[in-house]
């Protein structure tokens, strides 16, 4: 199995919780919809995590290391909230795919 295949293998395994996880992420979000205050907190702490979490993978890409696991880990997050990071992020993981059959294509056409 390659590295790439580990990784989206992995990546495809974490953005699949168990049912027991959506169940009390519903009920966590049916409770925050009572409480428009907490919702608004709970949107601006999202946000802002996210953001930092997909800026700190931005950084580290060109660097040894998971930076492309951590840009997707802070739009899964992002994405939890908001419908853009989920359609930039579901575009990412197409861009990044055709990217690794060109490069593995290259390397074929070398050898």
């Amino acid at each position: 199995m390659t590295y790439q295949t580990e990784i989206s293998r992995d990546i495809v395994s974490a953005e699949n919780p168990d049912r027991w996880v959506r169940r009390l992420m519903r009920r966590i979000r049916a409770w925050l919809v009572t409480h428009p205050r907490l919702q608004r907190t709970y949107r601006v702490t999202v946000g802002t995590l996210g953001t930092v979490i997909a800026l700190l993978g931005l950084i580290l890409i060109p660097l040894p290391g998971p930076g492309w696991l951590i840009v997707f880990l802070g739009l899964a997050i992002l994405g939890t909230e908001f419908r853009w990071a989920r359609r930039l992020s579901g575009w990412l993981k197409r861009m990044l795919s055709r990217f690794w059959a060109w490069q593995k294509s290259r390397r074929a056409a070398r050898a």
